[in-house]
């Protein structure tokens, strides 16, 4: 094998017949070396060898060393020490261990030379103190087509992992949040997190080794770890409060560590998913065109407060939740007198409790929002708002749920401005007369009349 290794002191000491190495009662530097430092273990193969393919370890290209697959970097530093070889974007290698294997048998075949480009280094210096390192590289084409066929194999199996997750429905799992179990597929459970914990890591369809994800998410929230900002907090509880009140539901897009687990990541040889997106979003504006006579637009559709029914409208939604919840907010509107802000409060408020499974009308909190809602319509209570301060706090401007459309449809009508210039609650501000006699003197006008006088 033509290796760059060279084989310095490989039989120091075997001078010394007596064993004696660096003098009496003490130990030299040599035998230092030779210390166990680590558990050993004999190998497990028939012969003495290891086996490449399934093996938890990655050999060296040129000799017999071993690491293991997350030690990928010291493998790496070995061959730059040791052989003098480096191994360019690694991280553009779909599979190290198959791409180390490849290369381990070719070295045998050919000379390093074939293969790799030379780097001198020192090259002003003495010829004995010059030194050549091997740069192994995708600009050697046969290394550009190893590559590109590793990456499509592991596309393929992340395909094939990603169907099979996407059919089982023997997905078993708990909310990160509530602890609420959940059986069946997973995009019950993600679903879930989204709806009722505003917390959505994308749709189902394109995230693969799902459970991997989701025990990731869960370390780092037993860590007291942030999913966003990544701080980490004293206790749960101060935890629990930091997400909601800072909106941090939500995983940080920065985070490498997550990528593994988007199938759009697997797409492209050496581009992430923002470089993909970033490519369609500049192909769009390439081909957008001037021209928006054929644009329909979709109309959002709010959600009841008591129910999953929705309307694209705010007059259809408060029509059924008069009829299914005798709950009339245009009435509780006009009779209260609420600006937008007062609806929104009170919008907000109302989400809150029936989240937490609690009658704002007698406090009672139930096991789900089914007995919530049928204990509210037999007891009428869900007309039966509390006291005005109960509500009209400023904690409850913030959204219970960030994608609540229907705080959208919420608007002042005119009578209601109306109403409140009538009251007083809207300021006038006066005209700034500081500079009014400055203005009377500077005024074109002076001179107009002064023109008209002389006339007469």
């Amino acid at each position: 094998m033509a290796a760059p290794k060279t084989q310095e002191a490989a039989t120091q000491g075997e001078e010394d017949g007596d064993g004696n190495r660096g003098g009496t009662g003490g130990v030299s530097y040599e035998d230092s070396k030779d210390c166990i430092l680590e558990p050993l273990s004999l190998p497990e193969s028939p012969g003495g060898t290891t086996s490449l393919e399934g093996s938890p370890s990655v050999p060296c290209i040129f000799c017999e060393e071993h690491f293991l697959i997350d030690e990928q970097d010291k493998l790496l530093k070995h061959m730059i020490i040791e052989h003098k070889t480096v191994i360019a974007d690694v991280k553009l290698v779909a599979d190290f261990q198959r791409y180390i294997s490849y290369w381990r048998k070719r070295f045998t075949e050919q000379p390093i030379t074939d293969f790799c480009s030379v780097i001198r280094i020192n090259s002003t210096a003495p010829f004995e103190e010059q030194d050549n390192y091997f740069l192994l590289c995708d600009v050697l084409p046969e290394d550009r087509i190893l590559r590109e066929e590793l990456q499509k194999q592991r596309l393929k199996q992340i395909l094939e992992q990603q169907q099979q997750e996407r059919n089982d429905d023997n997905f078993q799992g708990s909310c990160m949040f509530c602890n609420e179990e959940f059986l069946g597929n997973r995009s019950v459970l993600l679903n879930h997190m989204a709806r009722e914990h505003t917390f959505n890591i994308g749709l189902p369809d394109n995230i693969v080794n799902c459970n991997e994800f989701l025990c990731t998410l869960q370390k780092k929230l037993d860590n007291l770890q942030c999913l966003y900002c990544e701080k980490t907090f004293r206790d749960k509880n101060t935890l629990k409060d930091h997400m909601r009140k800072k909106q941090h539901r939500k995983i940080n897009p920065k985070n490498r560590e997550y990528d593994r687990f988007y199938v759009i990541n697997y797409l492209e040889l050496g581009k992430s998913w923002e470089e993909v997106q970033l490519e369609d979003d500049r192909e769009l504006l390439d081909h957008q065109e001037d021209d928006w006579s054929d644009w329909e637009e979709h109309p959002l559709s709010a959600v009841c407060l008591f129910c999953e029914k929705q309307a694209e409208t705010i007059e259809k939604l408060c029509v059924h939740m008069e009829d299914a919840h005798e709950f009339d907010l245009l009435k509780i509107k006009s009779e209260l007198g609420l600006n937008f802000y007062q609806q929104v409060k009170l919008v907000n408020f109302i989400r809150r409790q029936i989240h937490q499974c609690r009658c704002y009308g007698c406090h009672e909190k139930f096991k789900s929002k089914a007995d919530l809602r049928t204990h509210m319509e037999e007891a009428k209570h869900t007309s039966l708002l509390p006291e005005r301060q109960t509500w009209d706090q400023p904690q409850y401007y913030f959204p219970t749920y960030e994608n609540d459309t229907l705080l959208c449809t919420l608007s002042d009508s005119e009578s209601d401005l109306t109403a409140q210039e009538q009251n007083g609650n809207i300021a006038i501000i006066s005209e700034d007369t500081s500079k009014l006699r400055a203005l009377k003197q500077s005024s074109i006008l002076n001179q107009l009349l002064l023109h008209e006088s002389l006339k007469n």
